[in-house]
């Protein structure tokens, strides 16, 4: 009984110890465990982290195996928050840890903080507190256990991990100045996630974070073991403040501008290879503004949109793929500055440089690594502009394209396949371009169709001035054409073939608004270049309705000369070096060049008054010009000079740069000689009243010597007024035009030059005048020398020509003077300006004895002895006695005066004006065979 009675009460002591164990479990578990953990908490973190936590409630579900945590809050020694949040919940999985696998059912996190410091020597505040609160414990840090090369994490198990309305307070200061990013909010999702393998399972998670209006989402799956994650990244709306803080050091440029998004699918496993691969990837950047440096004032390159499609990677293949690079309204802006720095070349070099002394050299790859492959899918351009500003030139330059197209075709990193580009482009200045053909990167090839229309020459007046003092003030440029490029071997080779035309060209003196030189049009076509050896091949030429305004001023310098840029002191930067026979000679050829109604004005205003003269209705053709031998140029040109004057220039050209010879021949007629009348009467001391001018020219031209034939006509030449002249010749001048005058009123005369044209000293032009002026200085200083060739017709000479010889003491002619009076008489007839002045004349000794012998020998009725004569002879060259009549050597010396004028009056029929009488001369020459001489001088109207 008493062992039943025993019995009895075994279930209700079981049943009361299992009521106390429960109630004990309670109360631990209620009261007991979040009493502890609120204690315990903030202790660990100051022991461990240094930091003082304060905790609102935790109170925990010892049959719901939970706990929950409220409101902590945890600061650093600098009394800063570090970590907080409002409510953690943990809900752990019974049947899971009967299996010995910690479960948690559900782990919930809301508004949770974090403050992340990134400090100047990079490393982060937790790793400092700790380290800090670990020495401080044990004097020295703490020395973290290796976890061993096989060691297998722990079981654990994610049902649901959920965090809400998180913030990440992320600060730096490895910069000057410190940069906070505040992460708000921080939502977090995972489910199913485990710590060991699970066939055929995998973790599906959630992420998403926003600083400001910047988002990431970031959603797949995961696997812990085997490491297996697939899923989708996504970057939005990332700014240039952000971008750039984190990029600068690594950034030559400064960021102004824009806003970054990027996404991505991705997939990563680790095995005994690590794998990871992304695919459908893009990237997105909208308004990005970057400027050179710091220093620039706006930026100098922004663009609307980038857009880059289908980026994929593969880290075990080592390739990247990238789909089409669209750009739109890119603007980019160059500026070169007066050293001929550009702004963006410049600072890369400076960011290369300070890189070199700060970053290690790079390690070399290992020569077993697979090359890194790539490929992009091509570019594309739109509404783009491109500044060019250019400070170097003595102006400014300042060039832009605008409405720029460009595609670029597929490229990979072998480079060996061909690539298709195609650009179109509108310069702001006025013109189009465009380009379009392929390219070969390795070995380089280009394929180049080349075309240009309305080009406006003015925009690059700059770079023109560099070379050359002139302005453009109108010309458009037109291009089209083929080039093609050829590196696969050294030395580069190529070819252009195309057209080329300047439209409206007009240059001027820079200050100046005259016209100095310009055209309707040049056209060339076609056009054959070869690069190495170096070829240009012309086919033709057209100079349409050119014009050229040569200008002498008044300090006697021409406006042409003008275009030379004057050489500083010491400057050799114009000294070419000298070309050895291993070098290509340059080849040329232009097979004809035309001029169609050309004109050449010349003004000289070094004279007053001021010569003009104007060469226009200009037409022909030159042929054939090269510097390669065997070659012989034809020119054959026409034209008109001052409206009515005709000029044809034809004859052969040598091969240019060499020593052959060309023979060029000018041929003028009916110039108006008034129109010369600044220019002669500068030399001659008389304007020019009346005549007309032709030129027949004969030039051969060997190398820079000349030997040249002028023959110069001038009809009717009538002197006007006289000019004073410190250059005019001093010389009667109208006297030598007339010695000059044919009958019919006509000079002519040939002028033979020659010199080295390479001496700055000598001038064609100048050497004619001097010429011809000299010629007329010699006939009006000696008269009769002029008149030599018709002299020498009758076997005279100049000298004999001006004088008669008669016989002693009588009017009678010598023998052989009667002809001198016929050709004298011819020259005369010739020259109806000119006067003959007779100056009869009788020798006082040869006259003078032969009338005293006749004197004696009629006084007396014998016969004159010689001593007789003797005596008389004597006495009479001493003075002692003169002649009966005295008068009779006057008579005798206008009676030879008369003679020669009535022979040339009344036999050879020379006018009577042209014939004058002077005053007889006393002391008449005695020639060596005893005849008296009688002198005549000339004269002109």
């Amino acid at each position: 009984m008493v062992q039943s009675h025993q019995r009895s009460r075994l279930p209700r002591n079981l049943v009361i110890g299992a009521l106390v164990l429960i109630v004990l479990y309670s109360l631990a578990g209620f009261l007991l465990l979040p009493w502890w953990l609120k204690r315990a908490l903030p202790d660990q973190l100051e022991q461990n982290m240094g930091w003082q936590a304060d905790i609102g409630d935790i109170s925990s579900n010892p049959f719901a195996l939970s706990i929950e945590a409220l409101n902590l809050s945890a600061q650093d020694s600098d009394n800063e928050k570090v970590v907080g949040f409002d409510r953690l919940y943990i809900n752990l999985n019974f049947f899971e840890l009967v299996r010995g696998i910690v479960g948690f059912e559900a782990i919930e996190l809301e508004e949770p903080f974090i403050r992340l410091d990134l400090l100047e020597d990079y490393s982060v505040n937790f790793a400092r507190d700790f380290q800090a609160a670990s020495a401080r414990d044990s004097g020295k840090p703490t020395q973290q256990p290796e976890p061993g090369e096989d060691q297998a994490p722990p079981a654990l198990y994610f049902q649901q991990l959920t965090v809400n309305g998180g913030e990440l307070l992320f600060r730096d200061f490895t910069q000057p100045d410190m940069a906070e990013f505040r992460v708000t909010p921080l939502d977090l999702t995972l489910s199913d996630l485990a710590t060991w393998q699970r066939e055929g399972r995998s973790s599906d998670y959630h992420l998403q974070a926003a600083l400001g209006s910047q988002t990431v989402e970031w959603q797949g799956n995961l696997s812990v073991i085997p490491l297996y994650s697939s899923g989708n990244l996504s970057i939005s709306g990332v700014d240039h403040k952000t971008i750039g803080h984190f990029l600068t050091p690594y950034l030559p440029y400064d960021l102004r501008g824009g806003k970054v998004t990027v996404s991505s699918d991705y997939e990563l496993q680790a095995g005994d290879v690590l794998s990871l691969s992304t695919r459908n990837g893009r990237l997105s950047v909208k308004d990005l503004a970057v400027a050179p440096s710091k220093q620039s004032e706006q930026p100098r390159l922004t663009t609307a949109t980038i857009a880059i499609d289908a980026i994929g990677f593969d880290l075990n293949t080592r390739e990247a793929t990238m789909g089409e690079v669209s750009l739109e309204q890119l603007d980019v802006a160059l500026a070169r500055n007066k050293a001929g720095e550009i702004d963006w070349l410049a600072s890369l070099d400076a960011f290369a440089q300070s890189d070199d002394t700060n970053e290690p050299e790079p390690k070399t790859p290992k020569a077993a690594e697979r090359p890194f492959r790539w490929s992009l899918g091509g570019v594309r351009v739109s509404d783009g502009r491109v500044l060019w500003q250019d400070q170097q030139p003595d102006s400014p330059a300042e060039l832009a394209l605008e409405q720029l197209s460009l595609t670029i075709g597929g490229i990979t990193s072998e480079m060996e396949e061909q690539v298709t580009y195609q650009l179109q482009a509108a310069l702001a200045s006025g013109g189009k371009l465009s380009l379009k053909g392929q390219l070969t990167p390795q070995p380089f090839t280009l394929e180049a169709a080349i075309s240009g229309s309305g080009v406006l020459l003015a925009a690059f007046e700059p770079y023109l001035q560099e070379s050359a003092n002139l302005a453009v003030a109108g010309g458009t440029l037109g291009l089209d054409g083929n080039l093609d490029l050829d590196g696969q071997q050294e030395p580069l080779t190529g070819t252009f073939s195309g057209t080329a035309e300047v439209s409206g060209l007009n240059l001027q003196l820079p200050g100046s608004k005259e016209r100095l030189i310009s055209w309707q049009t040049l056209r060339l076509a076609p056009i054959e270049y070869n690069v190495h050896p170096a070829r240009l091949e012309i086919g033709t030429v057209t100079l349409a309705q050119p014009v050229v305004n040569l200008v002498r001023n008044t300090n006697s310098v021409h406006n042409i000369e003008q275009i030379i840029l004057p050489t500083e002191a010491g400057d050799t930067s114009t000294t070419q070096p000298e070309n050895t026979d291993e070098e290509a000679q340059f080849i040329f050829r232009i097979g004809q060049f035309m001029i169609e109604k050309g004109t050449l004005d010349y003004t000289d205003r070094a004279l007053d008054p001021t010569f003009t003269v104007s060469l226009d209705q200009l037409n022909g053709t030159v042929t054939g010009l090269s510097n390669v031998s065997p070659q012989q140029g034809k020119v054959s040109l026409n034209g008109r000079v001052d409206g009515s004057a005709s000029v044809e220039f034809d004859g052969t050209i040598g091969t240019l740069g060499t020593e052959e010879t060309s023979h060029l021949k000018l041929t003028m007629k009916d110039l108006s000689l008034p129109a010369l009348s600044p220019y002669l009467g500068r030399y001659l001391g008389y304007g020019i009243d009346s005549g007309k001018l032709g030129l027949d020219l004969d030039y051969e031209i060997t190398g820079s010597q000349l030997k040249a034939s002028n023959r110069v006509i001038m009809d009717r030449l009538g002197l006007g007024q006289a000019i004073a002249s410190q250059e005019a010749v001093n010389a009667p001048v109208k006297l030598g035009l007339a010695l000059l005058k044919d009958s019919n009123g006509v000079i002519e005369v040939n002028l033979p030059i020659s010199g080295d044209m390479a001496s700055p000293e000598f001038s064609v032009g100048q050497v004619v005048m001097r010429t011809f002026v000299n010629l007329l200085a010699k006939a009006a200083t000696s008269p009769f020398s002029v008149l030599g060739s018709i002299a020498d017709l009758a076997g005279l000479s100049g000298a004999e020509l001006g004088q008669m010889s008669f016989e002693p003491g009588t009017a009678k002619l010598a023998k052989g003077e009667a002809e001198k009076l016929t050709v004298l008489a011819d020259a005369l007839l010739d020259r109806p300006d000119l006067l003959l002045n007779i100056r009869g004349g009788f020798s006082p000794s040869a006259d003078g004895l032969v009338l005293l012998r006749d004197e004696l020998a009629a006084s007396q009725d014998e016969e004159l002895t010689d001593q007789t004569w003797q005596e008389a002879r004597e006495a009479y060259l001493a003075g002692k006695r003169t002649l009966a009549a005295p008068e009779e050597l006057n008579n005798l010396a206008n009676a030879r005066g008369a003679t020669i004028q009535e022979i040339l009056r009344d036999t050879q029929g020379v006018p009577a004006s042209q014939l004058y009488m002077l005053d007889p001369s006393r002391n008449a020459q005695v020639s060596d065979d005893g005849n008296v001489i009688v002198g005549f001088t000339l004269d002109a109207r």
